[in-house]
């Protein structure tokens, strides 16, 4: 049974500038996402200077991000199968 959870296992690619110009593009697109979305987008603190540059407070800020990942995790591993990311 290993054998058969190895040969399915993803195939995750290493660390590179592309990946990481691939994590802040997803990073800052649902930012923008998130600011035009979020029903209540100052309810809770605020961050500093983030707060005056997004428009978000700190959990709408922290949701954001955390949706950020989870589509360039998606984007990463997609397009590393797809054999476009090296």
């Amino acid at each position: 049974m290993l054998t058969t959870l190895l040969a399915v296992a993803v195939r995750t690619p290493d660390w590179s500038p592309s990946i990481g110009l691939i994590m802040l593009a997803c990073n800052v697109v649902a930012i923008l996402f998130a600011k035009f979305t979020v029903k209540y987008p100052n309810v809770g603190p605020g961050i500093p200077v983030l707060s005056d540059i997004s428009g978000l407070s700190l959990p709408a800020f922290l949701g954001a991000a955390s949706f950020g990942h989870l589509l360039a995790a998606g984007v990463i591993l997609g397009l590393t199968n797809t054999g476009a990311l090296g």
